[in-house]
């Protein structure tokens, strides 16, 4: 007998031919997507069996498979990595190695009884076609979650891996036959429902009855390295191949969800009472150059004695320092770049490795004003405003008293877990400003973040946006209670500008990417804009014109990334 397999080798993406060892064909281990060690270039290395009794090419002598390690992903999940493959340009042992068992594992499991039965409101969810369905960000996902697995083997993605693991233990405690993946590969293999991040969308499910994906709109699912494929969309797809019901739960459902699939919604008063209170802190009538980042709302909140956790996206102590004597901004003398003060009390280039004293370069005063503070010095502010020791959060971790009322910090401080009366954005401009043309979008997932800490308006939750947008789609979206207000709005503007998901992008870049654009030419219907930086932008009507371009090119040997609808694309 003879086989193919797909080498575990990124730069190697083509199949195998290799003779099958006696007795070897018996072993329930075998079979295709088995995982096995191959001969190859005079090494050994992992792979998967992509075909079993093949033809073998003539006149090549073929060297036998060297070790039948586990069983692996089945053939449908073979299938579906050569669809993500083309889907985000990449290779497939990307998608294969996220669809492998951590461990090698010689059997299944016998399958376990369920005692799930009660499904409560959501039992007529999972009948009939897939489906959005828009809830509040305080509402609990469990009902929906034991509404699929009560249908049989179900998929069920949770953004984070805490959430992931508390819903795995509540549907056990429930009756559900539940396994956390990857770790429950085994157990997912011989039926159990899965809940997992977005790798568990690659799980192995030979009776899957159900998808489910809780927060579809958080960037959480996709990857952030190349391939840039998204948990959802593999999720989506594995649902339309098996024929059967997929349902996209989110607050503040994404784009790509409105538009591909019907939306379910509570009624008005119900959606509006699952959000806390949002209030609007309107700065537009205070002056740029004298309001720091503290108006009376956020101070009496400051000093209410309730805990309150400080939002400011911006890492540092002084990102943008003037003379209080001259006026002069802190630049750099050597290349011109603005420069900021370090824990240090030096002034740093921000485009160099230039230092020098904390020192005006015109006129030698060493009185400087912050104009634009990061979280290290907000939080000595803060501490100076509230008398008390405060937190800092970023995404190194957390400084400060452990059960401290006031936490200062990045959006870090939206997964600590901890409850929180009042969140407040410090500069809710920033997010609704930033170069990305999914910004509002993303903002107004950060509201929807910080308002499971709050919990609903019912219990006091609230939200403070500072800005100087107030008429912005995404405050007027928080505000309101009504995602529905941002997903016109932005519906309207990326029609009119051929934006995902109304058209597609990608981006080229590395070392190799003049190369491969060379040899990419220009495809009828593609645009291609170069940036300074060596990078490409690729713009298509489609993702399926862009991909069948992109996979028409033979790739340069060389470091080359492609980036296929980046979550942070300008």
């Amino acid at each position: 007998m003879h086989v193919r397999v797909l080498p575990d080798v990124v730069a190697i993406d083509r199949e195998f031919t290799y003779t099958v060892p006696e007795g070897w064909a018996d072993d329930p281990r075998f079979g295709v997507g088995a995982m096995v060690r191959v001969p190859l270039h005079g090494r050994r290395v992992a792979g998967w069996i992509t075909e079993v009794d093949v033809e073998p090419p003539e006149g090549v002598a073929l060297a036998p498979l060297a070790k039948l390690s586990s069983i692996g992903p089945d053939r449908g999940l073979i299938e579906l990595s050569e669809w993500a493959a083309r889907r985000w340009a990449g290779r497939r042992v990307h998608f294969l190695r996220s669809a492998s068992p951590p461990r090698m594992v010689a059997a299944v499991p016998r399958p376990k009884r369920t005692r799930l039965v009660s499904t409560g409101d959501y039992a007529d969810l999972f009948e009939g076609e897939c489906r959005t369905l828009r809830h509040g960000p305080s509402d609990d996902p469990l009902a929906v979650a034991m509404a699929a697995a009560a249908r049989g083997q179900a998929l069920i993605l949770v953004p984070d891996h805490d959430r992931a693991d508390e819903l795995s233990r509540r549907l056990a405690r429930e009756g559900a036959w539940a396994s956390r993946y990857p770790d429950g590969w085994a157990a997912a293999a011989a039926g159990a429902t899965v809940v997992g991040t977005m790798s568990a969308a690659w799980a192995p499910a030979p009776e899957l009855a159900a998808v489910l994906v809780i927060d579809e709109h958080d960037e959480s699912y996709r990857s952030e390295s190349a391939p840039t494929w998204s948990g959802r969309d593999v999720a989506i797809e594995r649902a339309r191949r098996t024929g059967v019901p997929c349902v996209l739960l989110s607050p503040v459902p994404s784009l790509e969800a409105l538009r591909s699939k019907p939306l379910l919604r509570p009624s008005r008063g119900a959606e509006r009472d699952g959000w806390p209170q949002v209030e609007v802190v309107d700065r537009r009538s205070e002056d740029p150059a004298r309001a720091g980042l503290y108006s009376p709302v956020l101070v009496n909140a400051l000093r209410d004695g309730g805990r309150v956790a400080c939002v400011l996206n911006r890492l540092g102590r002084s990102l943008l320092l003037a003379c209080r004597v001259c006026g002069e901004l802190a630049v750099c003398t050597e290349c011109g770049s603005s420069m900021r003060q370090g824990d240090d009390r030096q002034l740093h280039c921000r485009a160099g490795d230039h230092t020098r004293p904390l020192v005006c370069a015109d006129c030698g005063s060493t009185g400087m004003k912050n104009l634009r503070a990061g979280v290290k010095r907000v939080r000595e502010e803060v501490e100076a405003l509230v008398r008390t020791p405060v937190a800092e959060v970023t995404g190194s971790g957390y400084t400060g008293p452990p059960t401290a009322r006031v936490v200062v910090g990045t959006e870090a401080i939206l997964h600590l877990g901890r409850p929180f009366d009042v969140v407040a954005f410090l500069e809710f401009d920033q997010e609704l400003l930033a170069p990305r043309f999914r910004a509002r979008e993303q903002a107004l997932a950060l509201i929807a973040r910080a308002a499971r800490i709050t919990g609903p308006r019912t219990a006091g939750g609230r939200i403070l946006l500072q800005t100087r947008l107030p008429e912005n789609p995404a405050v007027v979206a928080a505000f309101r209670a009504d995602p529905a207000l941002l997903a016109r709005a932005e519906r309207d503007r990326r029609q009119e500008l051929a934006l995902p998901p109304y058209g597609a992008i990608a981006v080229v870049s590395g070392p190799v990417a003049p190369e491969f654009m060379g040899r990419f030419g220009t495809p009828l219907g593609i645009r291609i804009a170069p940036d300074p930086s060596g990078q490409f932008y690729l713009r298509a009507p489609d993702y399926d014109s862009l991909c069948n371009a992109l996979a028409s090119v033979e790739r340069p040997p060389g470091r080359l990334r492609i980036d296929v609808d980046p979550i942070r694309a300008i």
